[in-house]
């Protein structure tokens, strides 16, 4: 019998969603491209755009067993039962930027997250290991329990990856981002008919 989280996770309700080569030309600014395509680390890159201290808000850390339950398929990557941590990524004035969902293998998560208050790519180069993160899937939609807790409009981007480390996937990760990141990086709202363009 698989344990169950109390605590639900959020994902959105997608308007569109694809992969990088799904996004046609205009429908993201270079910044917002960047952001959600780039491979580096998204507290790092959080921390240069707002020039503030970007830390980790802990909701929740729970065995899930073998729950897929609304998850990205490629859960079934990672090595069960799980683990599910949820987080806020938020500047030092308490603006929310980011909420992150992942799944870690539950015989293995305290190894890899010795301290579950630091961000997971600050947790894993403390370690230094070599990690390739492998982005899967762009999503664009709603969220009212996300817009709310953002203080932001909707839509919002999404996205999901996997990290790898010597050749095997380690954790799965999906992420949302606050429609307030507009203020640092310019508008995010794709053209309306750019979203007819479904994959």
């Amino acid at each position: 019998m698989s344990l169950v989280s109390v605590a639900p996770w959020f994902r959105l309700d997608c308007v569109w969603e694809g992969e990088e080569a799904d996004v046609p030309p205009g429908m993201l600014s270079p910044w917002w491209r960047l952001l959600l395509l780039s491979d580096g680390s998204l507290t790092r890159h959080l921390h240069f755009i707002t020039g503030q201290e970007v830390s980790v808000q802990v909701i929740d850390m729970s065995p899930v067993g073998w729950d897929q339950e609304g998850a990205p398929a490629e859960l079934s990557q990672i090595p069960g039962p799980w683990v599910r941590r949820q987080v806020w990524l938020q500047t030092g004035s308490g603006e929310r930027l980011v909420y992150a969902t992942s799944w870690w293998p539950a015989g293995l998560v305290d190894q890899y997250l010795q301290n579950r208050d630091w961000p997971i790519w600050t947790s894993l180069r403390e370690l230094r290991l070599e990690l390739y993160r492998d982005i899967r899937r762009l999503y664009y939609g709603h969220s009212e329990v996300l817009a709310r807790e953002f203080a932001s409009g909707e839509p919002l981007w999404g996205r999901h990856y996997l990290f790898w480390h010597q050749g095997r996937p380690l954790t799965l990760i999906y992420e949302v981002l606050s429609s307030r990141l507009s203020t640092y990086l310019g508008a995010s709202s794709p053209a309306e008919e750019l979203l007819n363009l479904r994959p």
